[in-house]
This record gives structure tokens, C-alpha cells and sequence, in this order.
């Protein structure tokens, strides 16, 4: 049964493919659904041949605001072996976004939060429009960043902006996306979609078939330890969901009030 409607419309102009999704939620959330349908849209476009440059956007007034934790509510409170399956989810979705052979642009309005930073580092490019906001709020929640979005972020900004991002929990403004290499461009809000099109679109003119092999082979330089490290973050997720601060994280988010930590 789904927790929520989702909406992924795709549109094609020649070799590029525009997606957008809605979830149906005020914050655009990922519930479990919504990941895998964004999971399955990410294979459909790696066998689609036909397909160049993927532009991906989320709502016109936000991107995302991640995980749904409310929605997965007590679906996580199964088996150890279920759980890990269910936590796995997140993870296949970014990697199926991160292994797209076409050349990829994210469109980032408004808040990108969580899983929605994980996602949209999964993608070639980001666009971010000028009042866009990156946050990585999972450590204030008592959890570890994961999804494989840390090595990609790493990759992107280097090992101590990456702490800021991800241990600090620094709310990152488009400006500063941008001198970090976590944006790669910025449109005026409400312009991200159509700027990131046209990158893409520049992707889409070229020969395809060069356009996969000379992206994978930076993918594969550039990416030739992360694989073995994104692996760990599932399992410290499931380790860190045994503690108090977890559950207190959790229930501090859904209660609107401040946590109170006691490293148990």
C-alpha cells in the first residue's frame, strides 16, 4: 500500500529527457514508494538508448525534504534482515541515478534536504536557483549521513567542507553551494529547470555514444574508492537506530522541540 501519491512525469526533446517528481507532500518527502519509483525511473533511462541528457527536478518551490520518517513510522520496526532490505532502498535509488550512462543535471529550488542532497548528488550537475538551500540534517536526527552520499559529497567539496556539510550541519546558501563545487551553476529562482536544460541540452547535441564513454571514465577515476565506502553507511545506520540519541533524535524532529543527548 502506498503512503502517499507520487507523480514522475517524463518528457523527451530529441536525445534529452525532462523528469519531475511530486510526492504529494508539503515537504516533496521520499516515502519508501517514492524512492522506488524513482529507483525504477532511473533503470527505465539507463536502457533507454535513445536517451543523451536527463534533466531531474522536484517541485518548483523544493526540491526535497528527504526521507519521509514520519511515513516509514513503524514499517521499520521489523527484523533485522527486513530492515536492512528496506534501508536498502534509498541507497539502490541514488546509485541508480549515479550509474545512468547520459549526461545528468539536477534542478534544485528551494530547500534540499537529507535524501534529497543524497539524490542530487547522485546526478552529473546540479543547478541551484538563487534562494535554494542544501541541508544534511540526519546528525541533529541522532543518524549518520548515508544513501552513498558521503563519498559523493566528499568527491564534490573535499574531505573538511564535507564535515561542515555533514557533521556540523551547516545550512549551505546557493552562493556558497557554488564556491564549494556542491552547485555548479545558479539560476534566478524559478529559472533552474530551464538553465539546467540547456546544459543538458548541450549534452544531448553531442555524439552519444562518446558522451556515456567519456562520462563513465571520469566516473571511474573519480569514483574508484567510493563504492567500497558507501557500502558502510547502511550498517552504521542500522547500528546508530539502537541508541537512545536515534530514538531521541527521531521523536525531537516529530515533536517540534529541542533534543536532549546523552551518547547512549
Amino acid at each position: 500500500m502506498q503512503d502517499q501519491p507520487l507523480t514522475v512525469t517524463r518528457s523527451m526533446d530529441g536525445r534529452l529527457a525532462e523528469i519531475g517528481f511530486d510526492t504529494g507532500t508539503p515537504a516533496n518527502a521520499l516515502s519508501i514508494e517514492a524512492m522506488q519509483a524513482l529507483h525504477d525511473c532511473a533503470l527505465a533511462l539507463q536502457r533507454d538508448r535513445d536517451v543523451t541528457a536527463v534533466v531531474l527536478a522536484g517541485r518548483p518551490d523544493r526540491f526535497s525534504l528527504g526521507f519521509d520518517l514520519k511515513a516509514a513510522g513503524g514499517r521499520l520496526e521489523v527484523g533485522l534482515a527486513e530492515r536492512r532490505e528496506l534501508l536498502s532502498i534509498g541507497p539502490r535509488m541514488c546509485r541508480a541515478w549515479a550509474e545512468i550512462e547520459a549526461f545528468t543535471v539536477a534542478a534544485v529550488e528551494g530547500w534540499c534536504v537529507g535524501g534529497g542532497v543524497a539524490l542530487a548528488v547522485s546526478l552529473d550537475l546540479r543547478v541551484a536557483g538563487r534562494s535554494a538551500t542544501f541541508y544534511v540534517p540526519e546528525i541533529e536526527r541522532g543518524m549518520n549521513m548515508s544513501w552513498g552520499s558521503v563519498p559523493r559529497i566528499v568527491n564534490l567539496v573535499g574531505p573538511a567542507k564535507a564535515k561542515r556539510i555533514v557533521v556540523l550541519a551547516e545550512r549551505i546558501g546557493a552562493e556558497r553551494a557554488l564556491a564549494w563545487g556542491l552547485a555548479d551553476e545558479i539560476a534566478e529562482d524559478g529559472a533552474a529547470v530551464t538553465l539546467a536544460t540547456t546544459l543538458a541540452r548541450r549534452a544531448a547535441s553531442l555524439p552519444p555514444v562518446a558522451v556515456r564513454m567519456c562520462k563513465q571514465g571520469i566516473d571511474l577515476y573519480a569514483n574508484a574508492l567510493s563504492q567500497a565506502a558507501s557500502g558502510l553507511d547502511r550498517d552504521q545506520y542500522l547500528l546508530a537506530m539502537t541508541g537512545e540519541d536515534y530514538a531521541e533524535g527521531v521523536a525531537s524532529f516529530l515533536e517540534k522541540r529541542e533534543p536532549h543527548w546523552t551518547g547512549r
